[in-house]
């Protein structure tokens, strides 16, 4: 395989690994209370400014990971307590509304607070070295993206397969009012899966920092969208297809750049969304979620 393959591949996979933790935040949520989150691509700058904050503090780094998680799952927390819990229940329009005006309030918040000034964010220099592979080479930090988030990943199987938790959650996504019926804390619940797929896009927000070496307060707005895409290609609702429709998305979309013409490097995202209305067309729900299945 040449270099220039290999790192395309590369540079698809840390792009899909950072769709996949958002979109599998998008997917949880989604699965449990029938939510499309659209502040939930706002918790990627929410980790990303907060990595920066902790890296100026002089967190050390292998700290960083875990207080980054802790404050995705706290900011996440808050707002299912603060405004969704109230309105659980209501309509999906009042849903979608409702997200709209979080993420412009996250957004505007952070404006505000944080100037639009874009800031400088690296990873340490150790980290942005190129390892050898075999004959070729490549970022260590992509790879390390890939593998971190790779383990976050199998933890959250662990979880929702493998723990009380996990069945709660997937009693719950089931029917919400029969696991409420057979004893389950739907509440709490919903509040862990809130937690946890925040923390995994607080977490993507680090990696996105260290991966394009700058961050502004609207940095979340784009991987949202984009996880949002991933959702669907994968099948809205199954966990295992957002992180699938998560690397086809990181992969499709750099080789479409990578191995095109350079000309038709700025339809990126054009093609990205022309992807999107093509899975709609042929296969509504979703690459890995079967016809008849309506959640995971």
């Amino acid at each position: 395989m040449s270099q220039y393959l290999f790192q395309q591949l590369i540079n698809g996979l840390a792009l899909g690994s950072l769709y996949a933790l958002v979109a599998i935040g998008f997917s949880m949520i989604y699965g449990i209370v029938r939510l499309i989150n659209f502040a939930h691509g706002d918790l990627v700058m929410i980790g990303a400014f907060s990595t920066l904050a902790l890296v100026t503090a002089g967190v050390p780094w292998p700290l960083i990971l875990v207080f980054v998680l802790t404050i995705g799952a706290i900011a996440g927390m808050t707002i299912e307590t603060i405004v969704f819990r109230p309105i659980r229940g209501a309509s999906q329009v009042t849903g979608f509304i409702a997200t709209l005006a979080v993420s412009i309030a996250i957004q505007n918040s952070a404006l505000m607070i944080l100037s639009g000034q874009p800031r400088n964010f690296l990873f340490p220099a150790g980290m942005r070295q190129r390892v050898g592979l075999g004959g070729v080479n490549a970022s260590l930090t992509d790879i390390v993206i890939i593998v971190l988030t790779l383990a976050l990943i199998a933890g959250l199987f662990l979880i929702v397969y493998r723990t009380r938790l996990g069945t709660a959650m997937r009693a719950t996504a089931e029917n919400l009012t029969a696991a409420r019926l057979m004893g389950v804390a739907v509440n709490r619940t919903i509040l862990a899966a809130f937690a946890i797929g925040s923390a995994l896009a607080a977490v993507s927000g680090l990696f996105w920092g260290g991966k394009f070496g700058q961050i502004d307060p609207l940095l979340g707005f784009v991987p949202g969208l984009k996880a949002f895409v991933a959702c669907v290609i994968g099948g809205v609702g199954s966990i295992g297809g957002a992180m699938m429709g998560g690397y086809i998305l990181g992969l499709a979309e750099v080789l479409f750049v990578g191995l095109l013409p350079q000309e038709f490097s700025g339809y990126r995202d054009t093609f990205v969304f022309l992807l999107l209305i093509v899975i709609l067309l042929v296969r509504p729900s979703g690459l890995f979620v079967r016809q008849t299945e309506e959640r995971a």
